[in-house]
């Protein structure tokens, strides 16, 4: 079989329009809503010509394809490659890129590292820093993505891990080639992956056992393989997947938050008034934007979705940021409102693969909008807000930004 971008060609689906749009584009992956537009413009499925597979973007559709395990799988790669058809770059993610049962195993080794009460002991520190962090930055000229949005996360959850030299450029770049790396080959995935041989070999060593604190989570991970859970290289790359999801998404979602909060300055006074809505405006931020902004499946098996019939190997581009502005779902979708009800938005999935590190990027959301709200009196926007094109993640790339003190 002759591979188109890696995975299976398809013919076009009886009743799916063809379209000729890019998803993977510069247009598109930094101006996001005419792509997102249209693309539920076209129906539950639209055929994308540029890549011979499906994409769909309305809610229902998207969330139906993505939570579905058995019908539409993972296994077979996030991206537009198919990984029963084609070697991936790396070896695949072993909690990313696995349907259960193999999913479970990992996932549980995961869940118990990162639980209840691991998170709930975070908080206190991952508060302090906040609050340390954007005390230091009052009353001045900064650029919000690396002085905040990167510097908080790539130094509180390396800590967390228990990676003992973060580098924070290394982690951040990372999580660019990872995501960047399930598009197709293009310009963007091209650069990334000219710089990993100075990437991974430091991101391979710094997770390494003996590299770990004994009281991280990564101790924790790599525990669970003295007792059979799991092995010692399946420890290894657990921790490498906490350091590629954790990170970048993080990130992305403390930056569209400082985006989100200094372009609806009402919203920012409702979040002055009431600190306690931190964490909802972080999860309006995770719908608005969000981070993810589209993960593949593919189909398992012949099958159908509203109506249309989608054949075995199909691969389905998910845009799980068209979803989460689905006006036929969310009332007024494209407004940032902190106190509407978020529960059901896929910004950090569904079903058997919503994100392992959830609470962890939520309390580290939190902290840091919690403590922007507590210390700061007005946002000031010092120019325009510049996006960075990533294959799969939808991120703000600077924004100059003056936090005036209360």
């Amino acid at each position: 079989m002759e591979l188109f971008h890696g995975h299976k060609p398809i013919a076009v689906p009886e009743g799916v329009p063809e379209w000729d749009a890019d998803p993977y584009g510069t247009d598109e992956l930094t101006d996001t809503t005419p792509f997102f537009t249209e693309l539920r413009a076209q129906g539950p499925f639209a055929y994308m010509t540029k890549y011979k597979m499906l994409a769909c973007g309305r809610y229902e559709e998207t969330r139906e394809v993505f939570r579905d395990h058995e019908r539409f799988v993972s296994s077979r790669g996030v991206g537009v490659s198919d990984f029963a058809l084609e070697e991936p770059w790396r070896s695949p993610s072993i909690v990313l890129e696995v349907d259960p049962p193999y999913h479970n195993k990992t996932r549980r080794v995961i869940m118990r590292a990162l639980s209840p009460k691991v998170v709930a002991d975070l908080r206190e520190p991952f508060a302090q820093d906040a609050d340390a962090l954007v005390a230091r930055l009052l009353n001045r000229d900064i650029e919000a993505v690396v002085d905040l949005a990167e510097a908080f996360p790539t130094s509180v959850f390396p800590r967390a891990v228990g990676i003992r030299e973060p580098d924070s450029r290394k982690l951040i770049d990372y999580g660019a080639m990872v995501f960047n790396a399930i598009g197709p080959d293009n310009d963007l995935r091209r650069r990334i992956m000219a710089r990993a041989p100075d990437i991974v070999p430091w991101i391979n060593e710094a997770c390494l056992r003996a590299n770990l604190t004994e009281d991280g989570i990564g101790a924790t991970i790599y525990a669970a393989s003295d007792d059979g859970q799991i092995t010692e290289d399946e420890a290894g790359m657990l921790v490498r997947s906490l350091l590629s999801a954790g990170v970048d998404t993080t990130v992305t979602g403390i930056g569209n938050a400082l985006w989100c909060l200094a372009t609806n300055p009402d919203q920012f006074e409702l979040l002055k008034e009431d600190p306690s809505l931190a964490l909802a405006a972080f999860e309006e931020t995770l719908r608005l934007t969000s981070p993810v902004q589209a993960f593949c499946r593919t189909a398992n098996v012949d099958t159908e979705v509203s109506g249309i019939t989608i054949e075995e190997g199909s691969k389905i581009l998910c845009v799980l940021g068209a979803a989460n502005r689905d006006p036929d779902h969310w009332p007024e979708a494209e407004k940032f409102d902190i106190t509407r009800k978020t529960a059901g938005h896929l910004a950090l999935g569904v079903g058997p693969h919503i994100c392992v590190g959830q609470n962890i990027a939520r309390a580290e959301g939190q902290a840091v909008l919690r403590a922007i709200a507590e210390k700061v009196d007005r946002i000031d926007v010092l120019g325009d807000a510049v996006w960075r094109p990533n294959n799969a993640i939808h991120a703000l790339d600077r924004m100059p930004l003056r936090l005036v003190a209360r």
